[in-house]
């Protein structure tokens, strides 16, 4: 029986069946021959090889003969494009064997982070925020430009707020490792496929997904390096990370947009229960899906899906549990094996955390003794010594000191008033802000600005004693800034100058 084998140009009859090895054809017609045109030469393909072959020995049906087909340059060019299965290796479906793939489980990693990666980018920006940028010498990304629409003016209440919203970043930053690893795991797949792209919006996906797994794995890398004090890079961390956050957040948005439906498409077909009761023996494949994530020859399941979410969820709480202590006073600071100025530091009214030590920015007991004097510069310039100081009202206030690194702790502060200093200079309280400046010699935040509101608050001090005992020289003696809700940084150490101005703030 006859089989109608057309091409563009020509229609053969071919009468006899043909054997596997003998002939080479992309197609096998509906009876099981394999058919071929004859009209010109074209690529064909052995049906035991992925490779596509232009041109060769071909049976002509209507001669009894093989006809010699050869080969053209275009031909040959168009087979190996079409044919080409792709780099060996990872680039290739067959590779990736494990029978957990698929759209549930990255659905469901994908929801975690979602809520996790959105809690952890709205306290990154709030912790911007709280670093008045835009009060003088506080700006580290002069360049931020629209990125910096949302700033507001940075309270003084509550006290712990910064607290909070610094910790969440940073520890939930480090929880979210274990599950951020394991949705690269769901995924990694889509990451090798090829070709890149079929069309423009697959394009932009790709394009989007790489801004998103590169933007996450830079973010994460250079902010658990910088908090570990081991930051390697020669940029600087401050602009570094925030231009690189706006980055992986524009990705982001874009990647929730395109996949959130069928996410939740995905759960609501699949749901949870089924899953999630699934033993090592009942763990089969999920059906196949458009995106490639399926096996297409899984291997024999060795864990469940699971079992899987309670290795990733397991490695968060770990994560969790040795970091967690560096924000709460007590004997859980003793687990915090990940915080990254230590946990103890002796017994006594200092015994608290330490970012900067006055050895490693140059300040000595020299430059602190009985010479060293404070300069106040407003209306009019005048000097205090610390007995000055110590001879004037006094307050004690107990309130947080929280670093952007994540550690924080409440202590007790005893010191002169801010805004009793700015009436010394001649200035009126509410009326101008303060720029405080230290003793250090290098490293960053050697001054730093504070708003006329923090000024005014009765809480903001010039400390000079802690928990009832002068200052340590780690912790700033002779004189130390400290602001209810204001990041670490800018209750400055070593105070030689505060210089209220007359720009409101």
């Amino acid at each position: 029986m006859g089989i109608q084998v057309s091409t563009r140009r020509a229609r053969h009859t071919l009468g006899t069946k043909l054997a596997p090895s003998t002939v080479w054809e992309s197609r096998t017609l509906p009876n099981g021959c394999w058919g071929v045109a004859l009209e010109r030469p074209f690529p064909v393909r052995s049906p035991n090889s992925r490779h596509w072959i232009s041109g060769g020995s071909v049976p002509d049906a209507s001669r009894g003969r093989d006809r010699e087909v050869k080969p053209d340059k275009k031909g040959r060019l168009a087979a190996r494009l079409r044919g080409w299965s792709g780099p060996p290796g990872p680039f290739r479906p067959e590779f990736w064997r494990s029978p957990l793939r698929g759209p549930w489980l990255t659905s469901v990693l994908g929801l975690i982070l979602l809520a996790g990666i959105t809690a952890v980018a709205i306290t990154g920006l709030v912790s911007y925020a709280a670093y008045e940028p835009r009060l003088p010498g506080n700006d580290t990304t002069p360049g931020r430009g629209l990125l910096g629409f949302y700033l507001f003016d940075w309270p003084t209440d509550p006290v712990w707020l910064y607290r909070v919203t610094q910790g969440v970043h940073v520890v939930g930053g480090l929880t979210l490792v274990p599950i951020l690893l394991a949705k690269l795991w769901s995924v990694i797949p889509k990451l090798f496929s090829w070709p890149p792209a079929r069309s423009v919006a697959q394009a932009v996906e790709r394009a989007s997904l790489l801004l998103l797994v590169g933007g996450a794995v830079f973010q994460f890398v250079t902010g658990i390096l910088n908090i570990q004090l081991f930051y390697v890079f020669p940029f600087s961390f401050y602009p570094a990370h925030f231009y690189g956050a706006w980055i992986f957040l524009a990705a982001f948005v874009v990647h929730v947009v395109i996949k959130l439906p069928r996410v939740i498409s995905t759960l609501r077909t699949y749901g949870l229960r089924d899953y999630l009761r699934s033993s090592v023996a009942d763990t089969r494949p999920e059906p196949p899906d458009p995106d490639g994530l399926v096996a297409i020859d899984p291997a024999p399941p060795t864990m469940s899906r699971r079992g899987l979410l309670a290795f990733a969820g397991g490695g968060s709480l770990i994560m969790f549990g040795l970091s967690i202590g560096q924000c709460i006073d007590g004997p859980l600071r003793r687990t915090a094996l990940l915080a990254p100025h230590g946990r103890l530091y002796g017994t006594g009214p200092n015994d608290f955390q330490v970012n900067k030590t006055a050895a490693s920015l140059g300040v000595t007991p020299a430059l602190t003794g009985e010479s060293w004097r404070l300069t106040l510069t407003g209306q009019h310039r005048m000097e205090l010594s610390r007995e000055d100081l110590l001879a004037m009202p006094l307050y004690t206030y107990a309130l947080p000191i929280a670093c952007v690194e994540g550690w924080s702790t409440v202590q007790t502060w005893t010191g002169v008033r801010l805004a009793d200093l700015g009436r010394l200079a001649g200035i009126r309280t509410g009326s101008t802000g303060v720029t405080a400046r230290s003793l250090q010699r290098g490293g960053y935040f050697g001054e730093a600005s504070l708003s006329a509101a923090q000024v005014a608050d009765p809480r903001s001090l010039l400390a000079l004693r802690v928990n009832g005992a002068d200052l340590s020289l780690d912790h700033g003696y002779p004189a130390r800034v400290i602001v209810p809700n204001a990041p670490g940084v800018h209750n400055t150490k070593w105070v030689r100058e505060l210089d209220f101005t007359q720009e409101g703030s």
